[in-house]
């Protein structure tokens, strides 16, 4: 018998490897998806009684089965029920070939008939294996927004058809980039729950943007990409004390950094950046080498990392590259600089808890600290992150 949190774990890991088979094998993205999800809720139901033998085949044997149920059931289809009912799945069908199939099914998502924010939105759902809700935090979007991306998403790859091969243009791989960014970014900073972290997002993330990356050697930004991932995941085991709170990044034990990920970010974005056009996930690699660089928090090259955002500002502008540009201008030119440019693009920035955030850690450094702790308190009962809430409350508590 095999633990419920196991099962959990391994049909996540499973589910995008049979999506693609299914779809290898049928072509029509949609009813395959759907056949998938029942064959997962089938297998969460009956695999606590004891796992198969082969439990990928096992899910393409019973999505299989279900997507032929629904291909019968769908009357617009009903003069080819025939020819499918004559191809039915062996009963333990050999696997398929033994390659990426997590990443074909990524860019399959990465469909060019789609916008981008369907590319992404899509990826998210059935790669990242997100909730609609946590895709829809990341966006910054009503939840709603996102069930109707991926739903419009889905009809429009079955009215294209399915195409398994890399991207050749930049415009799809500036998706497939978004993408993996998002699933990173939501794996470091979970935006809701009891965790941190979401380390198998982050694992999953940092995989994909290697294969990606081998793939295709020559694109800088997704260098760039893996180089940020690799230098912001090695802070992670010092992010957290033992009893889970979040330990803010000046105050972080840097032995307990993964010094070999260190090394590889600083090496590859070294390389890139002297090798490749600029673009944005260089820059935040950039500053990442520079935060993990630096033996103490004192010795942080406050005046490059400002240096950079100006840059990043300009090259990809978005609320939280503006948030990060006015708290390193606070580290170099004071709080009360900082706080006044904050209040000057407040009304850009939508209202984000962060905003808060950023403005009682500005107010808590120019001594305001009555003014800061409200803040704190603000932020604190914005967020959905219990970890952060947590932090954020005890900083407002700290300023009594």
């Amino acid at each position: 018998m095999g633990s419920v949190t196991g099962i959990e774990d391994l049909l996540r890991e499973l589910a995008p490897q049979v999506l693609v088979a299914l779809v290898h094998r049928y072509g029509d993205f949609d009813t395959c998806e759907d056949a998938v999800q029942e064959a997962l809720l089938t297998a969460a139901l009956q695999w606590p009684a004891g796992l198969p033998d082969n439990p990928k085949s096992w899910l393409i044997t019973v999505a299989s089965r279900r997507r032929i149920e629904l291909w019968r059931n769908d009357s617009a289809r009903r003069r080819r029920e025939e020819a499918v009912v004559a191809y039915a799945p062996p009963a333990n069908p050999e696997p398929p070939p033994a390659e990426d199939d997590t990443l074909q099914l990524l860019v399959l998502c990465c469909h060019p008939a789609l916008t981008t924010p369907s590319q992404v939105a899509l990826t998210l759902r059935a790669v990242g294996g997100l909730t609609t809700a946590e895709i829809a935090r990341a966006f910054l979007v009503p939840e709603s927004t996102i069930g109707q991306r991926i739903s419009r998403a889905k009809q429009r790859i079955k009215a294209e058809g399915a195409h398994f091969r890399m991207p050749a243009d930049d415009e799809r791989l500036a998706a497939v980039r978004h993408v993996l960014y998002l699933i990173f970014n939501e794996g470091h900073t979970a935006s809701s729950g009891d965790a941190v972290n979401r380390v198998e997002l982050t694992a999953e993330a940092i995989r994909l943007t290697r294969q990606l990356h081998a793939q295709v050697p020559a694109d800088g930004e997704i260098a760039g990409l893996l180089a940020l991932m690799l230098l912001t995941d090695a802070r992670r085991p010092a992010r957290t004390h033992a009893d889970g709170t979040l330990v803010p990044l000046a105050e972080q034990d840097r032995s307990r950094w993964n010094a070999d990920a260190i090394a590889e970010g600083v090496a590859l974005i070294t390389r890139t950046l002297a090798t490749a056009a600029i673009g944005p996930y260089q820059l935040q690699a950039a500053i990442a080498a520079l935060h993990d660089e630096a033996p103490t928090a004192e010795d942080t090259d406050w005046h490059q990392i400002l240096g950079l955002y100006e840059v990043l500002t300009t090259v990809a502008p978005g609320p939280m590259v503006t948030l990060n540009r006015i708290v390193a201008l606070g580290m170099v030119r004071g709080p009360a600089v900082a706080l006044a440019e904050l209040t000057d693009v407040e009304s850009e920035l939508d209202g984000h808890y962060r905003v808060d955030a950023v403005r009682a850690h500005l107010l808590e450094r120019a001594g305001d600290r009555a003014t800061a702790r409200e803040h704190y308190a603000r932020a604190a009962e914005r967020t959905l992150s219990v970890p952060e809430r947590r932090y954020l409350s005890a900083r407002a508590a700290a300023l009594s």
